[in-house]
């Protein structure tokens, strides 16, 4: 993943007075550097956000199943990572991960209504399939049908499903598995099957 333009020491550096320290931060930052991620799965570093906390680092995320030359992506997200020392009351912590996960679904999904607590459910299991403890999550999941008529009506009828959620990070040290935890939501909605038992992600090439 490309990730190799951060440079805390440069625009990422916190104001002074902030009581950041920029050795976590890189910490944090060389973890999810390394971090192994599904093939399917390309992610590059875009713009952070300002003002959200002291440091930010963000991420965009996009899923190519077969990794075609002309495919298009079946899911979009992005990953952003907080990090404020003052650990404001509604983190519950000193990091925050907030997300977004976003993919067309089957066109039978849209008359579901349990699809909310079922993406919902996605993003939790993803969490603790990798034992990873988490504190004050919140979000919401939308599911948007979309018809068309007159001259458009032969087109299908389309559902999107996005998944936002936020959530603080516990230990320190398993940042880089929240990244992967996100990883692992945005292909299953966009449709890849789990890796089987024993298979493990290895670093490859990232856009």
């Amino acid at each position: 993943m490309v990730v190799s333009r951060i440079d805390v020491g440069r625009d990422r550096t916190a104001p002074a007075g902030t009581g950041v320290d920029p050795a976590a931060f890189e910490r944090a930052v060389e973890a999810i550097r390394a971090a192994a991620l599904r093939p399917e799965l390309l992610v590059e570093e875009v713009p952070a956000p300002t003002r959200l906390a002291p440091a930010a680092l963000a991420l965009s995320g996009e899923v190519f199943p077969t990794r075609g030359e002309d495919e298009e992506p079946t899911a979009t997200g992005r990953f952003v990572l907080l990090h404020d020392p003052g650990a404001p009351e509604p983190w519950e912590g000193v990091w925050r991960v907030v997300t977004y996960a976003k993919a067309t679904m089957e066109p039978e999904v849209g008359g579901d209504p349990m699809m909310g607590h079922v993406g919902w459910s996605w993003l939790t299991e993803a969490l603790e399939s990798r034992g990873l403890a988490f504190a004050a999550e919140a979000g919401a999941v939308t599911c948007v049908i979309s018809e068309s008529f007159g001259a458009l009506s032969d087109r299908d009828q389309t559902v999107e499903m996005e998944i936002r959620a936020s959530w603080t990070p516990v230990d320190d040290d398993t940042i880089d598995q929240h990244l992967q935890a996100w990883g692992d939501l945005l292909c299953t909605i966009a449709g890849l099957p789990p890796l089987p038992d024993g298979v493990v992600p290895l670093p490859g090439s990232r856009r």
